[in-house]
């Protein structure tokens, strides 16, 4: 499927030249920017019955704690590593406010919230498992890479009853050392104990994206996503 691009200070949008049926937004990792994943569109090879169009936002420069107070593209300071450390709560909430606003230009475009997949790499996937656990309306699915559930304790109080059984990829690295394997993992097993679904895979990889995993998330997009084209 070919694509026309375009590139604002907020955004890269690819729209298919196809009828649009379909988005996904993909949320990019900390020190990234929106073009970090844009090569992934070819690679996903997606047909264009589907018609999906991809929004990959660029995060706002702020200064993050474990990179000494370094201004960089982040949607939310991190303060320390591991479960124990405090989270930038604000931060994570102005970042879900311009997801949400997201999602709300894909649906005043003509895309229904069901077609609408949340994606994301490292901190973009955890906020795309925040953004799209509370969403108020039901979205196609999350997928969560490399990446741990921010946040967790509020969860429980602040899920949306329609996202209660949105589909859940989660990929992970064994070797990664960035974000440990066991962080996913647990993010997991916490989500499968509020009663989410959540597809797991692991790769033997780092902290990356390899060949076999945007096999594995074709395949996933392509069976949420096939059905908005009928």
């Amino acid at each position: 499927m070919t694509y026309s691009i375009k590139e604002s200070d907020a955004a890269v949008v690819l729209t298919p030249n196809a009828a649009v049926q379909c988005s996904v937004i993909w949320l990019h990792g900390l020190g990234a920017d929106g073009y970090d994943f844009v090569p992934i569109t070819e690679e996903l090879q997606l047909p264009s019955k589907i018609g999906a169009r991809f929004v990959f936002p660029h995060a706002r420069q702020r200064p993050v704690t474990i990179n000494n107070g370094f201004v960089m593209r982040a949607w939310y300071d991190i303060r320390g590593f591991g479960l124990t450390s405090a989270e930038d709560e604000a931060g994570v909430r102005e970042s879900d406010a311009l997801v949400r606003k997201l999602i709300e230009q894909e649906i005043s475009a003509a895309v229904a919230a069901r077609c609408i997949v949340l994606a994301g790499f490292s901190q973009g996937g955890a906020m795309a498992l925040y953004s799209g656990l509370r969403y108020p309306e039901r979205i196609a699915g999350i997928i969560a890479l490399s990446t741990y559930l921010p946040l967790r304790d509020s969860l429980a109080k602040e899920a949306s009853a329609a996202n209660r059984d949105v589909p859940i990829l989660m990929c992970h690295g064994t070797r990664d050392q960035v974000v440990p394997e066991i962080t996913g993992r647990l993010s997991r097993d916490l989500l499968v104990g509020l009663g989410y679904e959540v597809e797991w895979r692991s790769y033997a990889m780092e902290h990356q994206v390899c060949a076999e995993e945007v096999a594995e998330i074709a395949r996933w997009l392509k069976e949420r996503l096939s059905g908005s084209s009928t």
